[in-house]
């Protein structure tokens, strides 16, 4: 199983990179956000990666960040979503619009993304809506960047040091931890999950006490 992939990027489309490691280039398929996000041609990059083996066929995917592989786990386990729907998904919601599409049952949310029709978007939302809170609790602990390869970093730069995880909380991280919280509280992880999201939505720069707070008003029982 190959998880990670470092090197140089070769070549960059639409939807692939070629990477480079140690003399073995490694084709990638990416969502268009990442593609859009990554370097430009002979600088270093880092993706974790699902392979999907088939029996003429093998093809890696690649993302950013743990929490997106997690989530394009979770969308290719519904009938009807292989690996490059999923992939679309990604590319067009994020992460944050998928938990949120999800958690409240958005399905018209996943409709932009391109291969995904009325009656798929609606099967995603049905089976993965309870299944949702489980990974948009991981949150922040997995969004670290995977960072170049070794050998690169040893040439002379003038970049800056990367700044610690901890030094700009994300909003995945708000959302794990408010999460967290309303589960302390007792609330059902898809409630809680549904209050979160919309808290979310209306403000996606909240620190978690805030998230927090205005979930909590959105869970109060309506006079």
């Amino acid at each position: 199983m190959i998880g990670r992939i470092a090197g140089v990027i070769l070549h960059r489309a639409q939807d692939h990179v070629l990477i480079d490691v140690r003399g073995v280039g490694y084709i990638v398929h990416v969502s268009e956000r990442t593609a859009a996000s990554l370097p430009a041609a002979g600088q270093a990059t880092a993706l974790y990666t699902e392979l999907l083996v088939r029996e003429d066929l093998l093809q890696l995917f690649g993302f950013p960040t743990l929490l997106e592989k997690e989530w394009h786990r979770l969308l290719t386990s519904v009938q009807g979503v292989g690996a490059k729907v999923a992939l679309a998904i990604l590319g067009t919601l994020g992460p944050d619009g998928l938990s949120r599409a999800l958690a409240l049952g958005d399905w018209s949310a996943l409709r932009k993304a391109p291969g995904v029709g009325p009656k798929l978007a609606q099967r995603v939302v049905m089976e993965l809506k309870d299944k949702a809170p489980a990974v948009m609790a991981l949150g922040g602990a997995l969004t670290v960047d995977p960072g170049p390869l070794p050998e690169v970093e040893l040439v002379e730069t003038a970049a800056p040091a990367p700044a610690p995880a901890h030094s700009a909380p994300s909003s995945a991280q708000a959302t794990a931890d408010a999460l967290s919280a309303l589960g302390n509280l007792g609330y059902a992880p898809s409630e809680a999950a549904s209050a979160v999201a919309e808290a979310a939505a209306r403000e996606p720069a909240a620190p978690t006490a805030a998230l927090i707070r205005a979930a909590l008003r959105l869970l109060a029982p309506k006079e």
